[in-house]
């Protein structure tokens, strides 16, 4: 009796790092049968030695059949992903739970949460100091370096002690007014870690308990509206579904005070992006985003390679260790099942 991992060219492109630390995991509980597949086949059969001595089975990538059903008589637990990379293929497990085969789903989206909170985190530094605009402009001119010398006695003194926009919302994260829509994975993880720097964070989530208040350190606010009130940099950090498409409205955006910097860093369309264009080309507000309302951007875009603009293209989540968590999170399905 094995485990079985079969790996798609679809999988392994989305999911590079992923199933080689998931064989790594089954390995410490028993053999492993492993196959990483240059095409996908038409069938699991066409990948397996002996499918009939399968216990538990990952396939990643690769379809599972009836007749792969059929022939997987020792089967107890599995996972099939076929087309969607990201959400399991449904039919598949409904033909091995109608066989008595353990199905797990894998679709919380936690294993991203910590890439995606933490690349929040930087973005919302980079706007607030304006790095990214800094490092380009050094490559052209010596400007940044602010070398007048000031008026006064002490020797070598350099530059003026203030570098930010007085624009918008700028300096520290410490103090600032950060006001997070979502305590979610991402959310939450999100306004722990501006928290812990010392900003005055307030969330809005209308379906979470107390308690995911109470580990993010957030004050619990009861509406969109007085979240935005007084928001010096606003991050609505929601996943995208039927149910929070558009949740942050055109009055929502309007209501932001001047100057506030806009995290986004989850799905663009949560957000309404023609009124958060429209505040960022007027300079009422500041933008650092990974995600966008069209992808990839058009280089004529008019929001790229602003002064008050953060851009990055949607890559928060896309490391080694989202990869692992993706797999660990996965194994910790199957081990609960023995």
């Amino acid at each position: 009796m094995t485990k079985a991992i079969v790996v798609g060219p679809l999988f392994e492109d989305v999911w590079p790092l992923a199933a080689d630390h998931l064989r790594e995991l089954w390995a410490e509980r028993g053999p492993v049968e492993f196959r990483r597949l240059d095409e996908t086949p038409d069938r699991l059969l066409d990948a397996v030695d002996e499918p009939g001595d399968v216990t538990e089975l990952a396939a990643l990538g690769v379809p599972v059949t009836e007749d792969d059903a059929d022939a997987l008589t020792a089967l107890e637990s599995a996972f099939v992903m076929t087309d969607s990379m990201y959400g399991v293929d449904a039919d598949a497990h409904e033909l091995l739970a109608e066989r008595g085969v353990a199905v797990h789903d894998h679709t919380d989206e936690g294993f991203w949460a910590q890439s995606v909170a933490e690349f929040g985190l930087g973005l919302t530094i980079d706007a607030l100091r304006q790095i990214p605009q800094k490092h380009a402009e050094m490559v052209e001119s010596h400007e940044p370096w602010d070398l007048d010398k000031l008026d006064n006695e002490v020797p070598g003194a350099n530059g003026h002690q203030f570098a930010d926009d007085p624009a918008f919302t700028n300096g520290t994260v410490a103090g600032t007014r950060v006001r997070v829509a979502g305590v979610g994975n991402i959310g939450s993880t999100y306004a722990d870690a501006v928290g812990s720097l010392g900003a005055d964070v307030a969330a809005y989530d209308p379906y979470a308990d107390e308690p995911c208040f109470h580990r993010t350190g957030a004050d619990r606010v009861w509406s969109l509206e007085e979240l935005v009130a007084d928001a010096e940099v606003f991050a609505p950090t929601v996943p995208l579904t039927d149910a929070t498409e558009g949740l942050i409205t055109a009055d929502h955006v309007h209501a932001l005070p001047e100057g506030c910097v806009v995290v986004l860093i989850t799905r663009a369309g949560v957000i309404d992006m023609d009124a958060v264009r429209e505040r960022v080309l007027a300079d009422e507000i500041a933008l650092a985003a990974d995600v966008w309302d069209e992808e990839p951007l058009s280089l004529d875009d008019p929001l790229l390679d602003r002064h008050n603009v953060v851009h990055t293209p949607h890559i928060a989540g896309r490391t080694r260790d989202a990869n692992e968590s993706w797999a660990e999170r996965l194994d910790a399905h199957f081990r609960a099942a023995e």
